[in-house]
């Protein structure tokens, strides 16, 4: 299968795009939507989603992933593989966290291709070689030491909003298992205790849990966290 990663949205010409060269290309593999409203132009967000999200998925998978402010310029595209699956996607630092927590990382950076448009990679660069590895085909492009996706400056948790769901539930950067359940967050002057769930909370109450992916995330019962506690992506927490 080929799972979307972007930040291009379901409105708009963008992912459609996309999906016609995949079904071109390899029609008899499925095609999931992950997410296709990543934080628009926020890599360091998508990089904290990424491993969260993609782990459940079985060896074989084939991620096309772009976040992509950089598109055009001198960034190269790379193929990455983990753990049995495929990553595609501009090198800006996407896969930085994915790979830092890897035992092993295979990566091969993309050939420039001189008719691709300069400003939609994820249609002519990307979305070719996703449909390539998914029909079982070797990576194009040469080897090349998996330290070029590191971000030595980005910390293994981020402490900020990284995507609001469409409940008001806001995800962080952050993972749960380095946060001890009895710890108070702070956001924007709210004191915020754990729960397991939703229904250990009094109804409209603001509180932070382990999501179903391990991350951090805050969220109110049967209300909006980013209403009550005006959050955004980018808020900051501690």
């Amino acid at each position: 299968m080929i799972v979307l990663f972007t930040d291009f949205g379901l409105e708009g010409p963008y992912t459609g795009q996309v999906e016609a060269v995949l079904h071109g290309q390899a029609p008899a593999v499925t095609v999931i939507h992950l997410f296709s409203d990543l934080p628009p132009f926020d890599i360091q967000a998508a990089a904290c989603l990424l491993p969260a999200f993609t782990r459940r998925f079985p060896p074989g998978t084939v991620f096309l992933c772009v976040v992509d402010p950089g598109v055009g310029s001198e960034r190269p595209g790379v193929v990455v593989k983990i753990a049995g699956q495929w990553f595609v996607g501009p090198n800006e630092g996407l896969f930085a966290l994915l790979a830092r927590r890897a035992q092993a990382v295979e990566c091969w950076q993309l050939p420039v291709r001189d008719e691709a448009s300069p400003s939609f990679h994820g249609r002519d660069v990307f979305a070719p070689v996703a449909a390539r590895l998914a029909r079982v085909l070797a990576p194009p492009g040469e080897v090349v030491d998996a330290a070029s996706l590191e971000r030595p400056d980005w910390p293994d948790d981020l402490l900020r909003i990284v995507y609001i769901d469409r409940f008001g539930n806001a995800m962080t950067g952050a993972r749960a298992g380095s946060v001890a359940a009895d710890r108070v967050l702070t956001v924007n002057g709210h004191a915020l205790k754990s729960a397991r769930t939703f229904a250990d909370i009094q109804e409209g109450t603001a509180f932070w849990y382990e999501n179903s992916n391990g991350l951090v995330e805050i969220a109110v019962n049967r209300g909006r966290a980013d209403e009550l506690l005006e959050l955004a992506v980018g808020t900051p927490f501690d």
